[in-house]
């Protein structure tokens, strides 16, 4: 029995994840903060962006992200008004350009995918 526990318990986890990233599957840039709809627009302008650490290298090593080569992630500050330094938020971009892009705001415990579209921008 214990054997088997270990196991069951892995599979529920990544069950969970995936089913947490497909629900957002759906998610729209205007679903995401003000704030973030501002970090999209510098993404895709491709900067100059406010924080030294905005576009460096994000290494999932939560794995919570689909497993990719190292360099694929990017990760980018969502300014969170009135917090005393980067705060928590953040957008998770894939690819270059960027194909995927997903966006936390609890400090890598969860990710939500979203698109970008255009329209969807001010």
């Amino acid at each position: 029995m214990r054997r088997l526990l270990l196991p069951l318990l892995v599979i529920l986890i990544g069950a969970v994840t995936l089913w947490q990233q497909q629900a957002g599957s759906s998610r729209r840039a205007t679903d995401l903060p003000a704030e973030a709809l501002a970090t999209i627009e510098l993404i895709q302008q491709g900067g100059p962006f406010p924080y030294r650490q905005d576009g460096k290298t994000f290494g999932n090593r939560e794995g919570l992200l689909p497993e990719e080569a190292r360099g694929y992630y990017r990760e980018y500050t969502v300014p969170t008004p009135g917090a005393p330094d980067r705060g928590a938020r953040r957008i998770v971009t894939g690819g270059s350009p960027p194909s995927s892009w997903y966006y936390t705001d609890d400090h890598y415990r969860s990710f939500s995918p979203f698109d970008p579209d255009e329209e969807s921008l001010p």
